[in-house]
């Protein structure tokens, strides 16, 4: 096992906990999305998993060793994050973003190995920003920047590999390409969490998917069994359609709008523009 929480339980303030009696593992080889809507304690969750914030209570456990007991610089080498938003203070360029993703091997002033450049410029190669080395990082889109961040994350070689919201700035072809990017470490052998608000994404890129809502994991599993109509009502208040795709069998999810009632004299359509498909999940 790579990663482990036990009823772990965090609050920014006494009236708002923020999780409550999380129970979750990721094991090695495996990716899990955690999927839930805004404030659901996502964001919090991989940060505690990353150190940066310590539970009120429970535990962190990373390959059975408590994260408390791991100085940060063991911890950074074993897990990579990459978060929704990142501000460099300096006109870095994107080789030096990525290559910072070495120090907590070598330390932050001594130079770069064989073996880091051989890491750097595999990170970069494998995030598509081999061609952007010499660019400034504020001088790159938005998509780029959350690329390059990713390389810097696969660059610490780690063990366990977080990811915050990573596609919200990329369009649909690198959306595609960065999730099967992280897929591919995780049959590497990566323990991969990653929050997505993207459920269908979701769904095609993650062995497990676990539903939050108010700091509570409601459901964990796989994606066939944790996406329901029955589950995403409940989570996100939504109806939706949820079916299973006819040549990958992989599960997608199509929230339904609520149509707002016409005046009694509009003309109603004569023919149903939207016809439900095949392979509609009616629970």
């Amino acid at each position: 096992m790579r990663i482990r929480t036990e009823g772990v339980s965090f609050a920014y303030d006494a009236a708002t906990p923020a999780l409550r009696g999380v129970d979750l593992e990721v094991d090695d080889g495996q990716s899990l999305a955690l999927v839930g809507p805004n404030g659901s304690g996502k964001s919090t969750l991989l940060k505690i998993l990353s150190g940066v914030l310590r539970p009120d209570g429970g535990a962190v456990l990373l390959d059975g060793t408590p994260l408390r007991a791991l100085s940060a610089r063991q911890i950074a080498r074993r897990v990579g994050m990459v978060e929704q938003e990142r501000s460099m203070g300096f006109d870095f360029t994107v080789r030096e973003v990525v290559a910072m993703g070495r120090i907590p091997h070598r330390g932050r002033f001594a130079r770069e190995s064989a073996a880091d450049r051989s890491a750097i410029d595999r990170a970069m190669d494998l995030s598509d920003v081999l061609r952007l080395g010499q660019r400034s990082i504020r001088a790159v889109s938005g998509g780029e920047r959350q690329r390059v961040y990713l390389a810097m994350a696969l660059a610490q070689r780690p063990d366990v590999l977080l990811l915050d919201e990573p596609t919200t700035h990329l369009d649909l072809r690198h959306q595609v390409q960065f999730m099967e990017i992280v897929r591919e470490r995780a049959r590497d052998g990566i323990a991969v969490l990653i929050a997505i608000h993207d459920l269908t994404l979701a769904a095609q890129a993650s062995d497990r998917i676990a539903l939050l809502r108010e700091g509570q994991i409601v459901v964990a599993g796989a994606p066939d069994k944790v996406l329901t109509r029955s589950n995403v009502r409940r989570v996100f208040d939504v109806e939706a359609l949820v079916g299973r795709h006819p040549e990958r069998g992989t599960i997608y999810v199509l929230p339904t709008l609520v149509r707002r009632p016409q005046p009694s004299n509009a003309a109603s359509p004569e023919t149903d523009d939207h016809p439900g498909g095949s392979g509609i999940c009616p629970t």
